[in-house]
């Protein structure tokens, strides 16, 4: 059994430490499970952890049972045989919502957490109660800006894989824009800690983003159960004005603009907790997809 002094540094950001585990397509993953009520099940942005998700447990435990796990290589679970990317882990997400009979769970899914709900759900027609998608991937055109900034970043993110002495401090700054506000500075600091382990998959991900198959605009739009789309406004990289068109296509949504960088169940958590709460207690009266 792994102790505090021998886990990596990424476990901080991660499921706590008697995280329950479930081993799905060779995968390790480790997951968190509190609260009671409804299921939600959690799914972080990469290079984050299922402890992104610890002030709407706090907040809302009383009334919802989460579910929140840690991507392959990230937080507390093992590391995996293919490379990062929405689509492999939408795959995951559907072994793993199978192996926990979790068959009308609300899916929360922020960044490639949201890009994998939006593929997993579309999967599953009617298997999924509805969506939370928080600054989600997979809403913009993979267009020729796309795929130059996605190569800027994995290059970035190439050189922390090869241990580039100036990464840890690029790194730092570039994170203190992904998540402004000063609610999350204590997960932010747990992530930027981890920067040089998690570099290799944050690249895998990257690389996987300007691939025309990141592109779930069609997708979103096949889906037919309840989405909540909870953006914080102040992403420069996952802006709302390049996935508003696709949120316009979804037939049964509802939008919230929250203060923060990228994940505003973080930075802004009360003001995410009450729209959250509002949507789904909504559910209760809504007939099924």
């Amino acid at each position: 059994m792994h102790t505090p002094h021998d886990e990596p540094l990424r476990a901080a950001a991660g499921a706590s430490p008697g995280a329950a585990r479930l081993r799905v397509d060779g995968v390790d993953l480790a997951y968190d499970d509190a609260g009671r009520g409804e299921t939600v099940v959690c799914l972080h942005a990469v290079g984050h952890g299922a402890r992104d998700f610890s002030l709407l447990r706090e907040r809302l435990g009383h009334r919802y049972r989460f579910v929140a796990l840690d991507w392959p290589g990230q937080g507390r679970s093992g590391d995996d045989r293919m490379p990062a990317s929405a689509a492999r882990y939408a795959d995951l997400l559907g072994g793993f919502l199978d192996d926990l009979g979790l068959d009308d769970a609300i899916l929360l899914g922020n960044s490639i957490g949201g890009a994998a709900a939006i593929a997993c759900a579309a999967a599953r027609p009617g298997r999924v109660r509805a969506l939370v998608l928080a600054n989600s991937g997979g809403l913009a055109a993979v267009d020729r800006a796309t795929q130059t900034a996605c190569a800027a970043m994995t290059r970035f993110f190439s050189a922390g894989a090869r241990g580039a002495r100036w990464f840890p401090a690029a790194f730092a700054a570039y994170y203190r824009l992904v998540l402004r506000r000063t609610p999350a500075r204590p997960q932010r600091e747990r992530i930027v800690a981890s920067g040089l382990e998690i570099a290799p998959v944050l690249a895998q991900a990257w690389e996987s983003f300007a691939k025309p198959e990141a592109d779930l605009r069609d997708a979103v739009a096949s889906l037919r159960c309840p989405i909540l789309v909870a953006w914080a406004m102040q992403d420069r990289i996952l802006t709302f004005g390049r996935s508003e068109e696709a949120v316009a296509r979804c037939a049964d949504r509802r939008i919230v603009r929250l203060r923060g960088g990228h994940a505003a169940f973080l930075e802004d958590p009360d003001a995410f907790a009450a729209a959250f709460d509002r949507f789904a207690d909504d559910l209760v009266s809504r007939p099924r997809a």
